[in-house]
């Protein structure tokens, strides 16, 4: 018997989810898409709880945390993928937008009515876009009015700008006026908006330049830098400790200061390079979104930045951990 994952949560959730799947144009339903969601999250909570548990010898307590943050972290990119689809479409949309507009104009120039240039005007190389001015087609060819059709060809993207126009269409149509006109001139403006969105990219390509270095190069290297010094510290006190099992004395011994006494640091090489890999996951995400979003205004575009980012810093923070290694090898050897 099938489990109707629908019920587990509540109507508001599953209407929202249902919504994103619409603009985002899977063709999966509500009840499959939470089967993913649920099942994978409780399967990684699983496999990463008993890796935690057996492999890496942390505590149950521990364990049981770290498979919730990975079922967390599951349910977050399978969102964070849905908002991608969602934001692609649009993107897509708004680009070919005003090449769809002009060609319908001059549909109607020729002396095509509005639903036939509008159809007529759906290319082959729009790809969805034509899928849904086709659903358009029947919608308008069963008996609905011009305005239902448009406003429902807008519902099925999240785009400011195809609701705009959708909007003044409608409006041109209820109380009249020239459509051809109304449309070559929404054309123009959508082209003139995409130059002028162009050229503040340009301008912003600097602070661009910058992040990345700072979050795929600088930090990767700083914590390679750290991670090397712990390292030889810890190497430096091993040593000591061995020649001194008690620790050192105090240095009331040679001054008159009592209440200092060298310690070894409490922080462990292992740990901190395990901190380090982790900082530099966050950091070089963290920056793929935001260089995402400082170049096309939409952070979710970051996704595809996000593995590029990751591989990078991490690939950088290794190779000079390596190198280092082999410049201050000679001190660990002595120690």
């Amino acid at each position: 018997m099938a489990i109707n994952f629908e019920r587990l949560v509540s109507r508001n959730l599953v209407r929202f989810i249902s919504s994103e799947l619409d603009l985002a144009g899977v063709k999966i339903s509500v009840n499959e898409f939470f089967s993913i969601a649920i099942i994978g999250g409780f399967a990684i909570f699983i496999g990463a709880s008993f890796f935690s548990l057996i492999f890496m010898g942390y505590g149950s307590g521990l364990s049981a945390f770290i498979g919730i943050v990975g079922g967390g972290i599951f349910e977050f990119i399978l969102y964070a993928v849905l908002e991608y689809i969602i934001d692609k479409r649009r993107s897509f949309v708004e680009d070919i937008l005003s090449d769809y507009l002009q060609i319908a104009s001059a549909n109607m120039r020729s002396g095509v009515s509005l639903d036939k240039a509008l159809i007529s005007a759906a290319r082959p190389d729009f790809k969805y876009f034509k899928d849904d001015i086709l659903l358009m087609a029947k919608q308008l060819y069963s008996g609905d009015t011009m305005g239902n059709a448009l406003v429902n060809l807008s519902n099925r993207y999240r785009s400011q700008q195809l609701k705009r126009t959708v909007r003044m269409m409608t409006e041109a149509l209820r109380y009249g006026g020239g459509m051809a006109d109304i449309l070559n001139q929404i054309a123009k403006d959508l082209r003139s908006q995409q130059t002028i969105q162009k050229e503040i990219g340009s301008q912003l390509f600097m602070y661009t330049i910058f992040i990345v270095f700072a979050s795929v190069i600088g930090a990767p290297v700083l914590y390679a830098l750290t991670n090397k010094m712990i390292t030889i510290t810890d190497t430096i006190w091993s040593g000591i400790l061995q020649q001194n099992p008690n620790g050192l004395s105090s240095i009331s011994q040679v001054s008159s200061v009592s209440f200092l006494k060298p310690q070894p640091p409490t922080i462990q090489p292992a740990e901190y390079n395990l901190f380090s890999i982790i900082a530099i996951i966050l950091i070089s995400g963290i920056s793929a979104f935001i260089v995402a979003a400082i170049s096309s205004g939409a952070a979710i575009k970051g996704l595809k930045y996000l593995p590029v980012f990751i591989i990078i810093g991490l690939s950088i923070f290794f190779i000079v951990s390596i190198v280092l290694g082999g410049l201050f090898s000679s001190i660990g050897s002595a120690a």
